[in-house]
């Protein structure tokens, strides 16, 4: 008999819609799955088992035909610092605990809107300040590969969930490398849009002011299909969102896109990759090529200086806004967030003229950016210069050369400042645990950069799926 949670989210709205078999059906198995699993993994930090089970009955009692419902009976994570009605909403910190969502996210509502049960909501670090998941209030996220190794952050406990079959997709944040990286980790594909392309409205933190061109929210799901069905169903503007436009979502066409140049690189010259990183890189390159797209080696320019700011507004100017916040209740905070405090302590703090600074130079490095994409509107390169590591470990030694903790995500980092939409794809085969590439689009290009991860989905295969029973 099919094991029901290994379906993809495509295939159960198909076989929901062709009364194949029910949502209900398919809402128990994930269930009882998650009863099963996330004792070991701590995905969820908290499960609505009759609230799913209503949802998926009222999907068994409409007409499933009904082509508004491309997510029939498709069950759902959300990651915990999106709102979802009735559901914690604390972001993973003491300072809120108990804090519950009254309303869904803008999102949420157009995932059940779409036919979508949601089953839950996922862990993540303390006030998503992390690259792993883990948090005062419920404890440590690990990932289904090695429950000695992170799932990621900060939307670890959400790629822990769909890797382990606990949901067939859902909806991660991404203000650093958040969707792409736990993603890179586990063996799924995540995608970080173009800032305002999916609504960030009953994110928290709030996306608004500096950080509403960093902090994005997005799909994530086993295939890039899944991600494309799930990016389809929530993508358009939204009035709660600053950077929402109207820009039309244009369909994903990858036989268009065999031509494509894509510009490939490995390392930008300041971080070394891990050898494993190389290997799935250049794997990725073959089968581009072989799907008949010309990839060329370019790297470019001012990546570094893309980093450092990046850092004023994610580590210098947050930790900024988060010192009152926390005065006075250190003791409260998680272990992952006061050493993510002493990154940004040790460091002068950000003026406001710096600020300013930060703001004009983003701009101008976009734009010499998007100058060079016109000849390479496509990028494939690392999504982070490790792969999974241990609990805890903070330095890995690469090539001979320290690589340290926050420097290890800056390949991810780099296109949060500068608002590209990218997506994170696994290439199977290549090492003991996953391995992903990253391939990168210009704003507004998220079709081009799904067609491009498909072709390279459709090369490598599918990254088959931890084996936990």
């Amino acid at each position: 008999m099919t094991d029901l949670t290994q379906l993809s989210a495509c295939d159960i709205a198909r076989l929901v819609r062709k009364h194949r078999i029910s949502a209900t059906e398919i809402a128990q198995a994930y269930l009882e799955r998650i009863d099963r699993l996330n004792p070991k993994l701590n995905a969820y930090i908290q499960v609505d088992r009759e609230g799913a089970l209503a949802a998926a009955r009222e999907i068994d009692a409409r007409d499933p035909e009904n082509p508004r419902l491309p997510l029939a009976g498709v069950p759902v994570s959300i990651k915990s610092s999106i709102a979802v009605r009735g559901f914690p909403w604390e972001c993973g910190s003491r300072l809120r605990e108990s804090v519950r969502a009254e309303a869904d996210a803008a999102v949420v509502d157009r995932l059940r809107q779409a036919g979508a049960v949601v089953l839950g909501v996922t862990n993540v670090p303390e006030f998503l300040m992390a690259w792993e998941t883990d948090n005062a209030l419920y404890g440590r996220t690990h990932n289904p590969w090695d429950p000695e190794y992170t799932a990621g952050g900060s939307s670890g406990g959400e790629s822990a969930a769909i890797a382990a079959g606990l949901s067939a997709g859902g909806i991660g944040s991404d203000g650093g490398g958040s969707i792409r990286v736990p993603a890179h980790f586990t063996g799924i594909c995540g995608l970080k849009p173009t800032p305002g392309r999916i609504p960030a409205t009953g994110h928290f933190p709030v996306s608004a002011g500096p950080f509403a061109s960093l902090g994005v929210l997005g799909p994530m799901a086993r295939t890039v299909s899944d991600v494309v069905r799930l990016y389809e169903a929530v993508a358009g503007p939204d009035d709660g969102d600053p950077s929402s436009a109207p820009v039309p979502v244009t369909s994903v066409k990858k036989k268009k896109l065999r031509g494509m140049t894509i510009g490939y690189f490995e390392t930008d010259g300041e971080v070394p990759v891990s050898p494993e990183t190389r290997s799935a890189l250049r794997r990725a390159r073959q089968a581009l090529e072989g799907q008949g797209c010309t990839v060329r080696e370019f790297t470019p320019g001012g990546l570094g200086d893309i980093y450092r700011l990046w850092w004023n507004l994610f580590g210098r100017a947050i930790g900024t806004l988060l010192q009152p916040i926390v005065q006075g209740r250190e003791l409260d905070l998680s272990a992952t967030l006061r050493q993510f405090s002493t990154y940004v302590e040790n460091g002068p703090a950000l003026t406001r003229d710096e600020l300013m600074d930060t703001l004009l130079r983003r701009d101008a490095l976009r734009s010499g950016l998007l100058r060079e994409m016109q000849d390479f509107p496509v990028l494939l390169c690392p999504v982070a210069a490790v792969s999974a590591f241990r609990h805890g470990e903070r330095e890995w030694r690469i090539e001979g050369r320290p690589v340290r903790y926050l420097d290890a995500w800056r390949y991810a980092a780099w296109f949060n400042l500068t608002g590209n939409p990218a997506i994170s794809v696994p290439v199977p085969g290549i090492a003991e645990r996953p391995v992903g590439v990253q391939i990168v689009g210009r704003p507004w290009a998220e079709a081009t950069v799904l067609g491009i991860a498909a072709l390279l989905e459709e090369a490598v295969g599918i990254h088959p799926s931890p084996v936990l029973d």
